[in-house]
């Protein structure tokens, strides 16, 4: 099983497409904090309230020189219909090989109804605008979520 990255490690670089497919890059933002957060799959319940949650607040990530990242494995056209469907305003970045959910250690086994089978663990990330990982959260249960990281974001842990 992969070790998830841990507050103090390096942010590993990446390239993904957005969903209207043009790459993005984390160096992209380079001297800005990033919110990464890594979700299981479009529309359905939990990941839908969190990319909601963090859309809502996505003004107040931007005061604090932040900005929000979604991934997941859906393609750039499931992308783009989730966020016309829901109003989203985070960036959403399609992972189809998985690739970057390895690298950061999210691409786990997981358990339901007795059923083990390999998926995303959804995890976030804080990264400062140096490229540090200074903050993890792990299993993140969605209410409040984004709450908290804006309250945790940009020196404020």
């Amino acid at each position: 099983m992969p070790n998830v990255l841990k507050s103090e490690d390096t942010a590993p670089e990446f390239t993904l497409n957005d969903s209207v497919s043009r790459p993005v890059s984390l160096s992209d933002f380079a001297g800005r904090w990033v919110v990464l957060y890594f979700y299981p799959k479009d529309n359905t319940g939990g990941c839908t309230k969190e990319a909601q949650e963090f859309s809502t607040l996505l003004s107040e990530f931007k005061k604090q020189n932040a900005v929000v990242i979604g991934i997941s494995p859906d393609s750039e056209a499931s992308h783009a219909r989730f966020i016309e469907k829901h109003g989203l305003t985070v960036e959403l970045l399609s992972d189809p090989d998985k690739k970057v959910c390895n690298l950061y250690g999210v691409w786990q086994k997981k358990k339901m109804a007795g059923r083990e089978y390999m998926g995303v663990v959804r995890t976030t990330f804080l990264i400062d605008p140096n490229g540090k990982i200074v903050r993890v959260w792990e299993k993140v249960r969605v209410s409040g979520h984004a709450d908290e990281v804006l309250r945790a974001c940009c020196g404020a842990i």
